[in-house]
Formats: C-alpha cells, structure tokens, sequence
C-alpha cells in the first residue's frame, strides 16, 4: 500500500503532464483547423479566438508544473480543474447541444463524446486519488484537499456553463461574426436538366414550380413538385406598344403577372390560360413587386420628391391607388445605391421582408407594409461601404464597386435564408470558391440559427432559390435542383407558422 502511495502520484503527474503535452502541441501544430473546430462548437463558438490560444499555453503551464516535485500539487489541481472543465463541456455538448460536432483529433479521434466522457472521469477520479495520495505521503488530514477538490471541479464547471450560455447569447443574439455551420440541414435530392440557364423562380404551389425566364419574358414554365414534367405556356398581353427593359412572371395562384415596372402596367392571366389582361396602366412605376391578392400589390419605387427608394402600395379598388410610406427604406448616403435591396414575402407569415445589400440589417413589414421590426445579419458592415457621385443630369452614379453584404434572399415560416457575399471569422476563401454561403435567421426576434453551405456544380454556381416546407430548391446553370430538409428544419418550418 505505501510503494501505491508512493508511486501513483508520480507516475499519474508524469501521464498528465505527458497527455497535456501531446494535445497542446497536436493543436499547435494544426491551430487552423483547431480554431475553426472550436468556431463550429455549439458552445464555445463566440469565445473561439481566445480560448484557441488560451487552452494551448494553460496545457502547457500544466504540463511543467506536473513534471516539478516542488510544484507537482500545484499541478495535480490545475489538471483537476481543466479536465473538470473539458468533462462538463462534453456533458452539456451531449446534453444541451442544438447538435452533436465531429469528435476531436489526436489520440482521441477514434472516440465518441460517449466514450470521450467516460475517459475524462477517469482521469478526474485518478487526479483526485494522486492529491489525496500526495496529501497522505505528508500525513496530513484530508479536510483540505477534499475540500479544495470539490471546489475545483466545481468552480471550472461553473466556469463552462456560464462560457456556453454567454456564448449562445452573443451567437444567436450580438454574433460578432462567427458563422456556425449546422450538421447536415439538406440533402441533396433530385437534379431536373432545364436546358438553359436563364430561369428564375416565379412562384409554387403544393402541386408546381412556377419559372420564368429572362431571354423569353412571355413564357412560363411549370414544373410538378417530383421535377418529372415540365410544361411551358406562351402568354399573349393585350398591349405591346411599349419599350420595356426587363418584362418579369410572377405566379400566385390562381393567377400569374406580367410586368416590367419601367413602364407602368401590370397584366394579369388565369393560370392555365395564355391571354393575360391590363389591370393596372399609368398608376405606378417601381421595380420590385409582390402581390398580395388579385387587385392589391406591395411595390418598391423612387419617390420623384426625395429621389430615395421607398415601398409602397398599389391597391387598384381605391383611390388613389398608390399609398408611399417613405419612412421605411433609411438613406445613409445617396438614398438609392446605398439603401438598395430586396423585397420579399412570407406567405406563411403574413408578412414582407426588407433585406438590405450593402449593409446587416434586414426589416420585417405587417402585410400592410407598416415597420415590425429591425434585425440584423451577423456580418459587421453596418454602413452602406458605397462611394456615389451626383452627375450633372441629377443621375447618380457609383465611382467605386461596392461592397456587397447580401447576394440574394428568401423567406420561408418565419426563417429568413439568405445568401451572403462576405466571409467570416476562422473561413477560408477555398470554401468560397466551392460553395453558397446560406446563413439563416428567424424573423420573429434577433436570432441567427446557424448556416449552410450549397456546393456549386459544373456548370456554376446558385442563381436563385426557392423553399418550402420540406425542400430548398435552387437553380444552378441549366439545371433544377432540390434538397430536402432535416426534419429538425421541417419541425421548425411547422413551428413558427401562424394559425
């Protein structure tokens, strides 16, 4: 019993120091990737920069503090408290964690967080038995270091649940822009070969896929929801005396829309039906629309007063039929470059959402495009980084290519999907070079839910995207494809829609 008192302490101090060593200098060796593994943790996400370098050098101190007999108990504490710490992060990532990461490399890669947990208790008894063990080799009561024991574990795993809750908060809520990357949301599905790569989303409905298309304005595709047959119907207007720039389709059932907001009229036509009738002429000119019944519509256009975009709406049953709610889009510099975006729709919601490209803030409308609230991306870019010059003829003009924040956008129950154009802390250009970035928000309140990556194919990158309650659709170069969602995904979609 006295040679185990007398050698454990030893031989268990020299294994620590030994293990310490070898995990601090494997992360050092490899600290790219152990900082983005620690970017990606569920729980240490927003403190990945400084506990990255933290852990290595404490692993280290440790590390020759247990090779010393003068400071070996010292030692024995310090490696109690971090692997105290390292257990209770183990607990609650199995526990507590909205998902489960990859295991950690080294000698442990080969270990699930199960097993990983099983081990740390191991050496968490052990280091207690070698204190308590040091302690009886110098015949002294026991009070102290059980005390002192229990303190350490319990300070160090006070010390991991408050670094994780601290650390959800700021993710989800104050994210300085660390993007955490959910575990498998899609999966890729089916791939339909559209033959062009022309084609943008126009609508659905739970039975189709609606399409237009940029090079033939006046024909809509239909695609049925198992991407098996596609259908193309050639739309006739009742006026074409017009020079129009960009003549856009868009469908909600049961009817589709042609319009080209530089020349102010709107045509409707009864899906099915390829004559589509002037019901709006002269009444407003804009460049983004979305529809909100048969005869109602929220539009985006340029106030001829202030020369600043600004959302409105064109109800053709009253008069007047445009109402402009200038106090919407905010102007930071010109009012038009720097205030530019998208408008979308959440028809699940009941509401419209303002995104902006140039700056991390997105805006949530009513139905009656009155201002919910404003949230924002986690990006940092907060002002409009546009530089514009004011040409003689009152035209504005940028002198300088901006920089885009937000490439394109859509809304879906609540969750906005929206494909951003800057990287984040601890990412590398290669993955931007292979892939969408899809960082994803709720509406409801300030909360980023996570991201996702979309791999580009051979013939290019995502154009557009579409999502429904089960599938996220995009249009890659000539080609449909649909991924389908976790049922984490499609539980939320289910979660967040109004009755």
């Amino acid at each position: 019993m006295r040679k185990i008192v007398a050698v454990l302490p030893v031989t268990a101090a020299f294994t620590f120091a030994l293990l310490f060593c070898y995990a601090s200098i494997s992360k050092a060796l490899d600290f790219e990737n152990f900082q983005v593994q620690l970017a990606q943790s569920p729980l240490l996400s927003a403190y990945a920069g400084f506990i990255s370098y933290a852990v290595i050098v404490v692993e280290l101190i440790i590390a020759s503090l247990l090779c010393f007999k003068q400071t070996r108990l010292w030692g024995l504490y310090c490696f109690l408290g971090l692997m105290s710490a390292f257990t209770m992060y183990i607990y609650l990532i199995l526990n507590y964690s909205d998902f489960v990461p990859c295991s950690c490399g080294g000698i442990l890669e080969n270990l699930g967080w199960t097993e990983h947990f099983i081990f740390n208790i191991f050496f968490v008894v052990l280091a207690v038995v070698s204190i308590l063990m040091l302690e009886i080799q110098q015949f002294r009561s026991l009070v102290k270091p059980v005390t002192y024991s229990g303190l350490m574990i319990v300070l160090s795993c006070g010390i991991v649940v408050l670094i994780f809750l601290s650390s959800e908060h700021i993710i989800k809520k104050q994210n300085n822009f660390t993007r955490r990357y959910l575990q498998h949301p899609i999966e890729e599905d089916k791939v339909f070969d559209l033959g062009a790569n022309s084609y943008y989303f126009a609508g659905a409905d739970g039975e189709k896929i609606y399409l237009g298309n940029s090079t033939a304005p006046l024909i809509i595709t239909s695609i049925d929801s198992t991407l098996n047959h596609k259908v193309e119907l050639k739309v006739n207007v009742d006026q074409t005396d017009f020079t129009f720039r960009s003549v856009k389709a868009q469908v909600k059932p049961p009817y589709y829309y042609i319009y080209d907001g530089s020349v102010p009229i709107l045509y409707r036509g009864k899906l099915g039906g390829i004559n589509a009738k002037t019901i709006s002429f002269r009444d407003a000119y804009f460049d983004q629309l979305k529809i909100l019944d048969s005869a109602k519509f929220a539009i985006r256009t340029l106030n001829g007063k202030t020369e600043n975009f600004t959302l409105g709406i064109l109800n053709l049953n009253v008069n007047p039929k445009v109402t402009l709610l200038d106090n919407i889009i905010e102007k930071q510099k010109d009012g038009v470059f720097d205030s530019d975006g998208l408008l979308m729709q959440d028809l699940n919601q009941d509401q419209f959402i303002y995104t902006y490209f140039y700056r991390n803030q997105f805006l949530i409308l009513d139905s009656s495009l009155h201002l919910l609230r404003k949230l924002r991306t986690i990006d940092t870019v907060s002002r409009a980084q546009v530089q514009v010059a004011l040409l003689k003829n009152g035209q504005h003009k940028m002198n300088a290519p901006p920089l885009m924040v937000n490439k394109g956008m859509v809304a879906h129950s609540g969750l906005l999907f929206n494909q951003s154009n800057l990287k984040g802390k601890y990412e590398t250009a290669e993955i931007w070079k292979e892939a969408s970035i899809i960082d994803v928000y709720k509406t409801g309140q300030q909360e980023y839910v996570g991201s996702f990556y979309i791999s580009n194919r051979k013939d290019g990158k995502m154009s557009d995207m579409m999502v429904t309650d089960r599938y996220l659709y995009i249009l890659c170069g000539n080609g449909i494809v649909r991924y389908e969602f976790s049922k984490l995904f499609q539980k939320s979609f289910r979660g967040s829609r109004k009755p």
